[in-house]
């Protein structure tokens, strides 16, 4: 496996470790990594498939269940690649006064 690779699935698993725990990512940490995913896509080491199958298993480890079970069978057409699908649990709102 290259360093690369290696590098990409190590950031993989901090962002959905901390999202399985009810964590926040910074943008900032998935935009560079998707950045690494498609310069590993280009550089002719990794095919864009296989990427999105690691990422896929990465998140299953996290999460206990795939993305296709959280953003449904095709995922992807809102994600497309090299597009990480990391978002935060939305906050509960409560209105704070009566209108």
């Amino acid at each position: 496996m290259s360093a690369l690779l290696s590098e990409i699935q190590d950031r993989w698993h901090r962002m959905f470790t901390a999202l399985a725990a009810g964590d926040d990512v910074p943008p900032g940490s998935r935009l560079r990594t998707e950045g690494l995913m498609e310069a590993i896509v280009i550089s002719g080491l990794v095919p864009p498939e296989q990427v999105t199958r690691k990422m896929g298993d990465c998140y299953l480890r996290a999460f206990g269940h795939s993305l296709e079970e959280d953003f449904g069978r095709n995922w992807q057409t809102f994600y497309p690649f090299p597009q990480i699908p990391a978002m935060a649990k939305r906050a509960p709102v409560y209105p704070s006064a009566a209108d």
